[in-house]
């Protein structure tokens, strides 16, 4: 038999981490982490990382991995998962992949095209347009481009918005595309599980997971990164929002309300991205009996 992974979609606040802790202790194997900010070491409490209790003594791959000063993306992640994969598979029949971040998860399963070199001198033109124009420019110019993307992408980061927008108007085609290529063949089966809980209960969650985080300490972990706050890794729901609020834009309770209804709509881009996926066998809730059932019988 093929060894077989499971992977985790959803969106955030959704489960993902419970369930696949807990398939990872019944299975006794390894967890994957598909989501863009857990790698880094530096982002904790924003990114609801999982920590070493709820770890339970199981290996997690890619939490912690790299630095923000690094740079990393999912061509790299792709290739790296699946060496952690080869060495896994040797020793267990099985393996966990759990995440929010479609494109890691693309990447890793399906591979993804090599995209165009990058174009300083055009990078340059946009980022004077977004300095001079703001960011609804070139998210609207975005939504021209590419209307497949621009559905489930982060619109409000202006790295990932200026990097599609470059590999749009250098290659001709849109960025999703190369996302589309002839899935790769992989020497193990995969099963997809995901979390599609009803809108009311998965906001409820979101707003939640926020009030915890900042009783966990966030905005002080914010204040350890303001410095660094240009940098791509930190240009994301939650940093920036506490990041303004340190530099007196707004009120830390408008920030608070800023970072729940941003991280529903990021959300709703999740959902939209992982519901094209085919073969994807949903539960409203993260239920290992259930999960255990499907693998028992009808996969």
């Amino acid at each position: 038999m093929k060894a077989r992974l499971l992977v985790i979609v959803g969106p955030t606040a959704s489960g993902k981490t419970k369930l696949a802790i807990e398939l990872a202790t019944h299975f006794r194997t390894e967890i994957l982490s598909a989501d863009s900010r857990q790698v880094y070491k530096e982002l904790n409490i924003g990114t609801a990382k999982p920590d070493k209790a709820e770890r339970q003594g199981i290996p997690h791959h890619f939490i912690d991995h790299v630095s923000i000063h690094d740079s990393y993306n999912a061509g790299i992640y792709g290739r790296e998962a699946n060496e952690v994969l080869e060495n896994l598979f040797k020793n267990n029949p099985v393996a966990v992949m759990a995440g929010g971040t479609g494109l890691f998860v693309k990447a890793a399963l399906d591979g993804l095209d090599d995209l165009p070199q990058a174009d300083e001198e055009l990078r340059q033109q946009l980022q004077k347009q977004l300095e001079s124009k703001g960011i609804i420019v070139l998210a609207d110019q975005l939504k021209i481009l590419d209307p497949v993307y621009a559905a489930s992408a982060d619109l409000s980061n202006p790295q990932r918005l200026i990097r599609a927008l470059e590999v749009c108007l250098i290659s001709g085609k849109p960025f999703s595309s190369f996302a589309q290529n002839k899935k790769a063949e992989r020497p193990y089966d995969i099963v997809y599980i995901g979390l599609d809980l009803p809108r009311p209960l998965l906001y409820q969650r979101i707003n939640e997971r926020v009030d915890k985080m900042m009783e966990q300490g966030f905005l002080d972990e914010a204040k350890t990164l303001l410095s660094y706050k240009d940098i791509n890794a930190l240009q994301t729901v939650g940093y920036k929002e506490l990041f303004a609020h340190l530099e007196g834009k707004y009120s830390l309770e408008k920030a608070i309300d800023l970072i729940k209804q941003h991280t529903r709509n990021y959300a709703k881009r999740q959902m939209t991205w992982f519901r094209k996926i085919e073969g994807v066998h949903r539960f409203e809730e993260a239920d290992l009996g259930k999960v255990l059932g499907l693998l028992r019988g009808a996969v």
